[in-house]
């Protein structure tokens, strides 16, 4: 009954009533037969610190096409799941910097303060479109020519007009997860779901 998109973070502990897997076929298969099919394989190893994270829907039609508040919320989910993840990544993986950008409906790309800080410190940078990426590369300063960052709150949020690098017909809105690629020193934003 919530409006289409809501988020729901639910902590594991209150979702203790699980259901059997007694006749359960794969076509019935839900996140919450995938907690009791986990606490049946790995018993005693169960862990305790589970979170589950549900969108409301706004379409069960059969084949409907995902919405786009759905969607949005699908990439906020995945921007907390990120941030939930230790920092030194699973099993002695590279570290790899994270971050949420936010593409607008007029072609904005808005990013925070901190981001800008941390890795655009001349509030100038190239933007190209690689592999279904938005890459962002920063420059040395305005002089060299490029996209402006410009500064759009008090908390010193900055933004710029991207909509000119998107391919034609595309303009992939709301939040998006990007992460700092320390090899090429761009941050790549991804544009697809």
């Amino acid at each position: 009954g919530a409006a289409p998109g809501t988020i729901y973070r639910i902590p594991g502990e209150e979702l203790e009533d699980l259901p059997a897997l007694d006749g359960l076929h794969t076509h019935q298969f839900r996140w919450d037969h995938a907690l009791s099919f986990g606490r049946w394989l790995l018993g005693d190893e169960y862990p305790t610190d589970i979170t589950v994270f549900l969108i409301e829907a706004e379409s069960v039609e059969p084949g409907a096409p995902l919405t786009s508040r759905v969607e949005r919320s699908m990439h906020e989910v995945e921007t907390l799941v990120r941030d939930l993840l230790p920092a030194d990544g699973a099993q002695g993986a590279e570290a790899v910097e994270t971050w949420s950008v936010e593409i607008t409906a007029d072609g904005s790309l808005r990013i925070a303060a901190d981001l800008a800080t941390a890795h655009f410190a001349s509030d100038a940078l190239v933007a190209d479109i690689r592999d279904g990426e938005l890459w962002l590369l920063p420059l040395v300063g305005p002089h060299a020519g490029g996209l402006l960052l410009k500064q759009r709150n008090a908390a010193g949020d900055r933004a710029t007009l991207i909509w000119e690098v998107l391919p034609p017909g595309m303009t992939p809105t709301g939040p998006r997860s990007a992460f700092w690629d320390e090899q090429n020193g761009a941050l790549r934003v991804g544009l697809t779901a």
